[in-house]
């Protein structure tokens, strides 16, 4: 089997495994006890804290562990929000990650919050001019995210933080599929709240967690017994959290010479495609994406059935993001960049991990043609 399905999750790493194990067996105490088997999973908690917080350049006090990058991107958005409401406007933009867009509608829903949405290109990069023009006085918040989860386009962030802050407001960015993959130093960045999720870099599901500027209110979602530093109540995932700042500073590591060689292997993978496949569309920005992420739309075809016969050939990929896997529906954000619903259903993303090679992308390209050609000849 050859899994391109990264951006869907990740195999845990062995390291991951092995620095979890401690506080799964010997040292499984609640880190809020007093004895000694609580103070060493909260020594490990904290610890882990530090760990993520140095990998994001930002200080431990500013990390809040939550259940992943859903849970995550509710508590920005919610938390921030309600914290500071101001004038009770939001901008986002209509290709987020269905956690944003929900939370959003929300938020207009039930607090009475109005929504603006950044438009986007075929490319889907949004105008940074354009968050200029939507901001005012009584805008809360700003939430964008830094890489699409289904076409790979990244954003221009700090420059869009920048034009945030000239607007006394706040940006927040969903960066679940950029880790391990693109720079997270919030100063460089100019965030004040950052999203990750650790079942994208190789730690186990369930673990995530949220940068949160010092001087940003946060209103807590989950209450209870004021777990976080009161942000997020519930005991604390010690293991997860440990699993998560391990597999982050192992991404962290490598990242660079891993981005930089699997971006050669993408583009040869995209080059192939559309070789064997002239009617293939490349979705996303043809150079500001993801480094491992290449999508498609095969007109003419059934995205679902292209899946299924690259299955039958060993070949693992999506048609999207996995939360709306099984979805009659297009991909919402590919009608919102502009393609039609029809075409936007014959898509398929296929997404690398750092361990990809050559070989394995020049088969794939291969069970490509093959599996839409046959795809092709049924549908005549």
């Amino acid at each position: 089997m050859i899994y391109l399905d990264s951006a869907a999750t990740t195999a845990v790493r062995r390291e991951v495994l092995e620095a979890m194990w401690p506080y799964l067996t010997g040292d499984f105490g609640n880190p809020s006890s007093t004895h000694s088997l609580g103070e060493r999973a909260a020594d490990a908690l904290a610890a882990a804290r530090a760990s993520v917080a140095a990998d994001f350049g930002a200080r431990p006090s500013e990390i809040v562990f939550t259940s992943g990058g859903t849970e995550a991107d509710n508590l920005a958005l919610k938390g921030i929000a309600l914290a500071r409401p101001k004038g009770r406007h939001l901008i986002t933009t209509p290709i987020e990650h269905e956690a944003v867009l929900e939370s959003c509608d929300y938020l207009r829903r039930q607090h009475g919050f109005t929504v603006s949405m950044l438009g986007v290109g075929l490319d889907g990069l949004v105008d940074p001019d354009e968050l200029t023009a939507l901001l005012t006085p009584g805008t809360t918040l700003v939430s964008v995210m830094y890489a699409n989860n289904e076409i790979g386009t990244i954003q221009p962030i700090a420059d869009l933080a920048e034009r945030a802050h000239a607007a006394s407001t706040v940006l927040h960015t969903d960066a679940v599929q950029a880790a391990g993959w693109l720079p997270l130093d919030v100063s460089v960045l100019g965030v004040d709240a950052l999203t990750v999720s650790g079942h994208k870099l190789g730690a186990p599901k369930g673990i995530g967690a949220l940068y949160v500027r010092g001087r940003v209110p946060l209103e807590p979602v989950l209450h209870g017994g004021g777990q976080e530093r009161g942000a997020r109540s519930g005991t604390e995932n010690v293991a997860g959290a440990v699993g998560l700042a391990t597999a982050l500073r192992l991404a962290e590591t490598s990242r660079a010479a891993e981005a930089a060689r699997v971006t050669v292997l993408r583009d040869e993978f995209i080059a192939a495609v559309q070789r064997e496949v002239p009617d293939a569309l490349l979705t996303g920005h043809p150079e500001h994406r993801l480094p491992g992420l290449a999508s498609f739309c095969f007109t003419g075809t059934s995205g679902e059935a292209v899946l299924l016969e690259l299955e039958r050939q060993g070949i693992v990929c999506s048609s999207g993001s996995a939360c709306a896997a099984g979805s009659d529906e297009p991909s919402h954000v590919l009608v919102a960049v502009g393609y039609e619903p029809e075409v936007a259903q014959t898509a398929a993303r296929f997404t690398m991990g750092p361990a990809i090679t050559a070989d394995e992308l020049r088969e794939a390209a291969a069970a490509v043609k093959s599996a839409v050609l046959a795809v092709q000849g049924i549908a005549r």
